[in-house]
């Protein structure tokens, strides 16, 4: 029973921190790329584009990392990058090096995922919770759930028991979209690997 309620804790976490560095990773890329390129006319902006583009590798390491902890999925480690020759060869390698743009976009594609994975982590986590407490709740507060305002135990206890349906339903599509979100740092981890 620990180990349901430990890896029940675990999925909700997951989907709660892939909204959040999916968010992160959009605006950090959406910021650093327009700023960058922006500024390029002056030469500030090369070097700041090229510390842009070579933070893929970090960020897709902390996300295999963290599918590891919270999913159990093994991902391939990343090897990190050598910088050879000077500061503006480095930068016109990783400007040309399609695979860092094809991981920006993996990556800024995560805030859409992340957005899916907070609306599920509500719907799957946080609703069947609040159904279930529903019956202490009924007398103190106005409940309403589905424009149907809860009056009496009997009501009360209904919804208690469809909370307990949908907490076991969400368990089990909740380990699916956490797989599917692993599954994708895995993709995204192999996209990165491979030779262009």
């Amino acid at each position: 029973m620990n180990q349901i309620i430990s890896k029940y804790m675990r999925n909700f976490r997951f989907l709660l921190l892939t909204f959040v560095t999916g968010l992160f990773y959009f605006c950090f890329y959406l910021v650093g790329i327009t700023f960058g390129i922006g500024m390029a006319f002056t030469l500030v902006g090369l070097p700041i584009l090229h510390y842009v583009l070579r933070s893929t590798r970090a960020f897709v390491q902390y996300e295999r990392t963290q599918t590891k902890v919270y999913t159990d999925i093994s991902i391939a480690m990343i090897s990190s990058r050598r910088g050879e020759g000077s500061l503006w060869e480095q930068v016109k390698a990783e400007l040309s090096d399609v695979r860092n743009w094809r991981t920006i976009c993996w990556l800024m594609l995560k805030f859409v995922i992340g957005l899916v994975s907070i609306l599920c982590a509500v719907l799957f986590y946080v609703a069947p919770l609040m159904f279930m407490v529903t019956p202490l709740l009924y007398k103190y507060i106005d409940v309403t759930i589905m424009g149907m305002t809860i009056q009496t135990l009997k009501e009360a206890l209904l919804i208690m028991l469809v909370g307990v349906i949908l907490m076991g339903i969400g368990h089990y599509l909740g380990n699916g979209l956490v797989k599917m979100i692993g599954g994708y740092t895995r993709f995204m981890a192999k996209g990165l690997t491979d030779k262009v």
